[in-house]
């Protein structure tokens, strides 16, 4: 089941897999795990198990189907690199993306050792797009190197949610850099000066920049009802692709 995603940054998401296990700070209020609950609860095919890590096999050829060039958010539900994910079903998941050249995949990880050793064996396809989380020092930062060893044709940094200034960071390699802060009940704040921190340092190191959402709180500091509070940083939209790319 492949569906049109409200991810400002991507068209559709492609889920072979869903559920997964907290590995970092980053996962504390997984928007994902809030959402398999919901869809669960609806008895929506897939999430039986909610959140359960779970291989759907089925759905592997969703973008065999689909003749339109699509950029597709690979795994929304789930890591690709989860340990618990055989490596013949990674396998599986690459050999469609190779037959559907008219595609652009997204990956994003935080397994980023993983899936570095995975491709010290095996070419990355040329429509994929790999990125690591970057939600703070800790957990996020060391994430980068795994993905600069990786010959993929953009890499990028999915800096959400950003939990504290990140600090200076080494982008030599980097293609794409997205920011935004965390959504929900249970939203962390993210300050402005963290978020355009990160964004003085894509301009001097000439990497494309992207500000998603505020999240749970504004710009202001201030919590909202509703999520996202907004695209602007400092006054205004922030949409920087990677060169040559347009969504």
């Amino acid at each position: 089941m492949t569906t049109t995603s409200r991810i400002e940054w991507t068209e559709q998401t492609w889920n072979p897999i869903v559920g997964c296990t907290k590995v970092s700070a980053g996962c504390k209020h997984c928007y994902a795990e809030v959402m398999a609950k919901r869809l669960r609860a609806m008895g929506t095919p897939g999430y039986e198990k909610g959140f359960a890590l779970r291989l759907i096999p089925e759905r592997l050829n969703d973008p065999v189907r689909r003749k339109k060039p699509t950029v597709y958010f690979v795994n929304s539900m789930s890591d690709l690199f989860h340990e618990r994910v055989p490596v013949d079903y990674i396998d599986k998941v690459f050999e469609v993306i190779t037959q559907t050249p008219h595609h652009h995949y997204q990956i994003l990880t935080k397994r980023a050792e993983r899936m570095a050793s995975y491709f010290t064996s095996r070419p990355v396809p040329k429509n994929v797009w790999l990125g690591v989380s970057v939600e703070n020092k800790r957990h996020g930062v060391p994430r980068i190197d795994f993905l600069r060893k990786v010959p993929a044709k953009i890499r990028f940094l999915s800096v959400e949610p950003l939990l504290e200034d990140v600090g200076p960071l080494d982008l030599k390699g980097i293609h794409w850099v997205i920011v935004g802060g965390e959504s929900g009940a249970k939203a962390r704040p993210m300050k402005p000066e963290w978020a355009d921190a990160v964004r003085i340092q894509c301009q001097k190191q000439k990497v494309a920049f992207f500000f998603k959402q505020w999240g749970g709180w504004g710009a202001d500091g201030k919590k909202r009802a509703k999520s996202k509070n907004g695209r602007l940083l400092n006054g205004r939209t922030w949409d920087q692709m990677p060169a040559g790319v347009q969504i």
